[in-house]
């Protein structure tokens, strides 16, 4: 089974190889995705929605929301956004006996980026 749960950010930054309006400093509402996959436990429950919240919150929301994101990461683009809050929550989901399946992160409404740690 997937998990997805759905979380918000507030944070500013700039893309620092871009050439373009974004390459000043400006802001976001980001959304993000957090999809876990795997097997309902002895409660039936694949993951404890508020456990995947606290560790969510704990790892990066915390981190992330109203913050200057180009501090954190370097040139934060959605792209690099996703691969970071993939690196900051992977381990610590599988302690909980889930995999990681999917991270997306939505710089505007229409506009998102999945991350599946493709690169690992």
């Amino acid at each position: 089974m997937l998990l997805k749960k759905i979380f918000k950010f507030d944070a500013a930054h700039n893309l620092t190889k871009y050439n373009g309006k974004c390459e000043n400093l400006h802001g976001h509402t980001y959304k993000l995705a957090v999809t876990v996959e795997g097997k309902p436990d002895n409660q039936d429950m694949v993951i404890d929605f508020m456990l995947l919240k606290k560790i969510v919150q704990d790892e990066v929301i915390d981190i992330l929301d109203h913050a200057y994101i180009n501090d954190i990461i370097e040139n934060p683009t959605a792209e690099n956004i996703a691969k970071w809050i993939w690196e900051k929550l992977s381990k610590k989901i599988e302690e909980q006996g889930v995999k990681l399946y999917e991270i997306e992160v939505w710089e505007t409404e229409d506009s998102s980026v999945i991350y599946r740690g493709e690169d690992e």
